[in-house]
This record gives C-alpha cells, structure tokens and sequence, in this order.
C-alpha cells in the first residue's frame, strides 16, 4: 500500500475513535443533564410484584441490604412506607422499582423511625419522586446529613411533617398502624426512641420494632403488664400478646429480640432485614437462637430478598418471597 494510502487509512481510524469518544462523553452529559429533570430509574421497568387482592392488605419488606424499608398496603388502597432504606443507587433503585411495581403514585404516609442514614437515606428522594400525603418525623430528631436533607425536602415540598410518639395512628379502625414507642424524646438513646408501630387488620397484628434494643423491649414488656389496653387509642386495639408477625429490631442485633419480649408476644412469623455478608454479623447467632427457641419461623432479606405478609379480610395470611 502506498504512504499515502497507508495516513490516510490512520486518519480515517483517527477520526473514528474520536467520534466515538465524543459520542460516548455526549451521551453521559446528556444522561447527567436529563437525570436533573427526569429520573433516570423511572425509566427503568416496575418490579412485577403482582396486584392485591380485594379486601387484602399487605406488608411488603424490601431487601435493601443492611438498611430498611416497610410498604404496607391498606385494603383501601393507601399506602404507608416505613423508612426508606440508605440512599444508595442499589435501595433506591429497589424501592422505586417496586413502589412503580405497587402503582404508587403518590406515598400516603412517610414514616421516619429514626434519623439514622440506614433508615433515612433514601426518604429525601422518595419525596421527590412520589411525594407525601404526610410525613412522620421521629421525636429524637437525627443528625446525620440525610436526615437533614429529608427535613429540607419535605419543607421545600410543602408535606405536613408531624411527630410520631406513643398513640399516634395511621389508617381507620379497621386496618391501621399505632404507635407504641417513644413516650418522649427524652428516654434515651437514638436507637431505643425510635418509632416502633404496631398494625392490625382482621385479628392479624404485626409489629415492626426499627432498632430498639433489648432494654426497650423489656420496658415495653413491664408497661404491657400494668394493665391490659395500656397501648390502646380509642378504636385502635393493641394487644402484644396477640402478635403474629414480627419484625426484629436492629437488623438482628445480638441486642434485640430478648426472651422477655417474644414471650409475650408469641410470634409465628419474624422477618430480619440485613444484608449479604454484612460487617456487624446480623442477624447474630444468639437472636436467632432466641427466635428458634419461640417456634417463629424466620425470613431474611439476605437470603431470600423481598418478604411480602398478605393478609386476607377473613384473617388468614401468607408470606411470599422470591417473587420479584
């Protein structure tokens, strides 16, 4: 082949990868730009998680690895997150996958147990992807950069933000959440002022206990037997006594979960939400220990991913995993 040939074939080669670099860099200029504006995950497609049923509710306890995020689904057709995960893409992308998969449209109570990033990470974004009826601020305010910016969304948003303490309810007589924990931000650590919510619907109850330990767990315990109801808001029947599905507190810390606490309340099912090899060992050998020795059979989000609890008007329930 000629020299001249021979540069040229070079310069043609030149100028290709050359557009193609430019290609690629204008292409993710252009995501970076369009992300501003438009979500980029609410292209991608929704979870086919599957319809509810008429009259159903549902608990839906996401795998979003050493963090937390509860949907429940009221028969009604609203919907209440508890927590948001840790703000990372991969939870972020989970939850908002799913809550499309749901059909949310817009989240009708936002619940934030307590300020720390595993727990509102993702709460800012969720604001602003699907907004809020309302918003739940813990009593214990966080300190983490998170939290702030979950404050800051939901202000520049215009959400009513209201505090969740002992008798706060969410739902109707029928189907709803209470509040049984904190009484104040005042009772101690961060983790045990967290909001802990007890729900109920057609003589099923579940509770959800965000990361108290085991000494509010036992507080808990001592008020319960002062006096039957002692957690009762009116229409809102509380009765640990009477719980069927539990979710453990702290990821399955070795620090939740005592025996006290799950002999009163006898239940048959609890879900731990961690994830895959994590660095703190949760759930921890003596937890599960704990659970076996109660009879519960056990869910983990690390093993088996997202755990959906469906609960019929006629009182039966069933739990489902590896759906998605």
């Amino acid at each position: 082949m000629r020299s001249r040939d021979v540069e040229r074939s070079r310069a043609v080669a030149v100028l290709k990868r050359t557009a193609s670099l430019l290609a690629a860099l204008f292409f993710l200029l252009f995501c970076a730009a369009f992300n501003e504006s438009v979500s980029f995950r609410a292209l991608l497609p929704a979870y086919a998680v599957g319809a509810r049923g008429e009259g159903e509710m549902r608990l839906h306890f996401l795998s979003v690895g050493q963090a937390d995020c509860t949907v429940v689904e009221f028969p009604d057709g609203s919907t209440l997150v508890v927590d948001a995960g840790d703000g990372s893409w991969e939870s972020d992308n989970r939850i908002e996958r799913y809550l499309d998969g749901l059909g949310v449209e817009k989240i009708g109570s936002l619940v934030v147990t307590h300020g720390d990033s595993d727990h509102c990470g993702g709460a800012a974004r969720l604001l602003g992807r699907y907004g809020a009826e309302r918003v739940y601020v813990p009593m214990f305010e966080g300190s983490t950069g998170k939290y702030r910016d979950f404050l800051a969304a939901a202000e520049e948003l215009g959400c009513p933000m209201l505090p969740l303490t002992r008798y706060g309810t969410i739902g109707d007589p029928s189907a709803y959440a209470v509040c049984i924990s904190p009484r104040s931000s005042e009772e101690g650590s961060e983790n045990d002022c967290s909001a802990v919510l007890f729900l109920s619907y057609a003589g099923v109850n579940a509770l959800l206990c965000a990361d108290i330990t085991a000494a509010r767990e036992r507080l808990l315990v001592e008020e319960n037997s002062l006096m039957e109801g002692i957690f009762d808001r009116g229409e809102y029947r509380v009765r640990l006594g009477e719980t069927d599905i539990l979710k453990i507190a702290h990821h399955g810390s070795g620090e939740s979960s005592c025996e006290e606490f799950l002999s009163l309340l006898t239940p048959s099912v609890a879900v731990v939400s961690c994830g895959a090899g994590n660095s703190y060992g949760h759930p921890a050998s003596g937890a599960l220990g704990r659970l076996a020795g109660a009879g519960c059979s056990v869910y983990r989000t690390d093993e088996l991913g997202d755990v959906m609890v469906t609960i019929s008007k006629d009182g039966t329930y069933r739990v489902d995993y590896g759906y998605v």
